[in-house]
């Protein structure tokens, strides 16, 4: 199977029924970002407020993790 350039969905090998399916490669930044803002939103929401000096350079350091893991990710794909 050739890698995919474009960026969308890939044709994998059809299954049972003969139709092709469809695989969608994983977005690791929207994931990690989800899962971030998820994290963020349920400490604010239980119990006192965190401090903002901590969470700002969690946040930020979420987010470059974010990132790094996503350009990781594509670096291994081709």
């Amino acid at each position: 199977m050739e890698p995919d350039v474009t960026g969308g969905p890939m044709e994998a090998p059809p299954d049972a029924a003969g139709r092709p399916r469809r695989v969608h490669r994983t977005d690791w930044m929207a994931l990690l970002c989800g899962l971030l803002f998820t994290g963020v939103g349920v400490t604010y929401l239980t119990g006192a407020a965190p401090n903002a000096v901590i969470m700002a350079p969690l946040l930020v350091g979420g987010l470059g993790f974010a990132a790094f893991v996503a350009i990781v990710a594509k670096a291994i794909r081709r």
